[in-house]
């Protein structure tokens, strides 16, 4: 099949997808974005990159079997509500979707790079990739990613172009405000300490003192820079992406309100029907990352909290 210069980002208008299309349109690539707008809201996300042409999800296979074949495929579209129970649904946008993507990709012999998520950990404490005793995912959402990369893993010996996989930790910063309740925390208390003063976190809760649950947050710019350093590169395998420490909720906190200048914390009771499912600490093992050759820093949360408020203050 005859090729072209274009590359495809599915999930082009969401949060990562849309800052990885300004990435790509910033250096002269040329985008076609793959996304569902219903909710159209989520436009905004692409007012100021010049992309070549917009696909509907539900007819993007097509049109990549209708050629001619793209440089490639950044798959970063996803049902992506980690609270969503219907298994059906979210196995077929997850999994089905990603695994037909990813049969045309190596037919083609087109990179691939795609979204996983570190929700395949679940309550594990050791979150090294290669470490299979530590998948345990806590929902369906997580699962999903999981299947997919256990596909991966399968038809990757016999694979003759790249295929990559991203484990996503805790990713904040512009262009995240279409999610709502699914947004970041760093998101949610911007806006409640904007709106009240008061930042609202969940009290004690799985042997974590108030609001000394931890995560990996990772800033979306440093999320874009790895898949491309890995789409430039043709380096193929699954890795995690996060800054490799972990930081309090209580931390996250205190940063937005030094941004502020202003505001207090209050905790509140922990809710049951997240308990089960519910990551209270996540870090990334970032040693397969950086056996591949990537060496850049990571923003922390000191760093990276004041870098995405100042970009929302500029309307950016």
């Amino acid at each position: 099949m005859p090729r072209s210069e274009m590359i495809v980002v599915t999930g082009g208008a969401g949060f990562i997808g849309s800052r990885i299309v300004q990435a790509l349109c910033g250096r002269g690539d040329e985008v076609v974005v793959v996304d569902d707008l219903s909710d159209g809201r989520k436009f905004r996300n692409l007012v100021g990159s010049d992309i070549a042409d917009y696909w509907d999800k539900d007819r993007a296979l097509e049109r990549l079997r209708q050629g001619p074949a793209p440089r490639a495929v950044v798959h970063q579209g996803a049902c992506a509500v980690t609270t969503e129970w219907d298994g059906r649904y979210m196995m077929d946008a997850n999994y089905r979707y990603s695994c037909e993507l990813l049969e045309y990709c190596l037919a083609q012999r087109v990179p691939l790079i795609y979204a996983s998520s570190a929700s395949v950990y679940g309550k594990s404490r050791s979150f090294a990739e290669n470490d299979a005793s530590a998948e345990r995912p806590l929902n369906v959402y997580g699962y999903s990613k999981l299947l997919f990369d256990r596909y991966v893993r399968r038809r990757l010996p016999q694979a003759s172009s790249q295929v990559a996989g991203l484990r996503y930790f805790n990713v904040y910063g512009p262009g995240e405000a279409h999610k709502e309740r699914m947004a970041s925390i760093v998101h949610h208390l911007h806006r409640q300490i904007a709106d009240a003063g008061e930042a609202r976190l969940f009290g004690e809760h799985d042997g974590f003192a108030p609001g000394e649950q931890r995560r990996d947050f990772v800033y979306v710019d440093d999320v874009v820079r790895v898949n491309l350093w890995l789409l430039d590169r043709g380096i193929s395998g699954i890795f995690n992406v996060g800054t490799g420490k972990s930081a309090s909720f209580n931390d996250v906190a205190r940063a937005v309100i030094r941004w502020h200048g202003r505001g207090t914390i209050r905790y509140i009771p922990f809710p049951d029907d997240l308990a089960a499912s519910y990551q209270s600490f996540t870090e990334a093992d970032l040693g397969a990352l950086r056996n591949a050759g990537y060496d850049a820093p990571f923003a922390d949360v000191e760093a990276g909290v004041p870098a995405y408020l100042d970009a929302l203050a500029r309307g950016s």
